[in-house]
């Protein structure tokens, strides 16, 4: 494959593509079409704000005052939200919150909360061995934890076994939810994106967050939906979208081997489709 990334190609030309994606959903069809690809739109989860603000903001508040020594970063939307939240209810505390922001030692999961960070002028003290919630404990294992207070900034759902390690190392964990995931698709799109890769319509469905797998198992039986993929090739953006397919035995035929990001993962979706034989 010749293409350039950013040109367009025929890397993917005549393949037929699903993504699963919905905030960058224009943004990754964009990348594949560019390399010949016919995508298919179905975004399955959109991302919206804690419906209740207060926890939220009470977690700032006391973080904003020099609450926690250490903060895990788990994605950069969170770092965002939990910063716009800030600027939307209480402004006032922004400078506060970003000179506890440059304080503490910030943990990251991975290069999009290292990203985040960035914008604010700041940077990670550690990043997670792999970008995984393994990766982050550890990562956090090799520290003295004993009596500190650490931030951990969750992403659309709990992580019992990141807080359970912190717990059992004499840390306090101190958990905020900035956001929440929503379906993006009702149920009747989620049918039709199954039938078209059960009747060999789509070449490859690509996933690029847990959330995505969760919600295609569960809108369907596990059955039916294995019974799709099996008909596909099944691309995971990294390692957590890769373990999620994996814990409802789906294998990810296409990963990138690192650099987790949208780019990569069209890259490697040319690498192992390549164009559709000629008839």
């Amino acid at each position: 494959m010749n293409d350039s990334p950013d040109e367009p190609g025929s890397a993917l030309h005549g393949r037929t593509i699903a993504v699963a994606e919905s905030r960058e959903l224009e943004v990754f069809a964009t990348l594949l079409e560019r390399r010949g690809a016919r995508v298919l739109r179905y975004p399955l989860v959109t991302i919206l704000d804690a419906p209740d603000p207060t926890p939220v903001l009470a977690w700032l508040r006391h973080f904003a005052t020099g609450g926690c020594d250490d903060l895990v970063l788990l994605t950069g939307e969170g770092l965002r939200r939990l910063h716009a939240c800030l600027r939307r209810h209480e402004p006032r505390l922004e400078e506060d919150f970003l000179a506890a922001l440059t304080t503490v030692r910030k943990l990251t999961r991975g290069p999009k909360p290292a990203r985040a960070l960035r914008e604010l002028g700041l940077q990670p003290e550690l990043a997670a061995e792999a970008p995984t919630t393994a990766g982050v404990i550890a990562t956090l294992a090799r520290l003295e934890l004993a009596g500190r207070r650490v931030g951990v900034q969750l992403y659309g759902e709990p992580n019992p076994a990141l807080i359970g390690f912190l717990e059992a190392a004499g840390a306090l964990p101190l958990p905020v939810s900035p956001y929440v995931y929503a379906a993006a698709s009702d149920a009747a799109q989620v049918r039709e994106l199954l039938q078209r890769m059960q009747r060999g319509e789509v070449d490859a469905i690509a996933f690029t967050s847990k959330a995505q797998v969760e919600r295609l198992f569960r809108e369907e039986p596990a059955e039916a939906v294995r019974a799709a993929l099996a008909n596909v090739a099944v691309a995971a953006v990294g390692p957590v979208v890769a373990a999620a397919l994996a814990a409802h035995a789906v294998d990810a035929t296409a990963t990138p081997q690192r650099a987790w990001f949208m780019k990569p993962l069209a890259s490697e979706l040319a690498r192992v489709l390549g164009p559709a034989p000629q008839e």
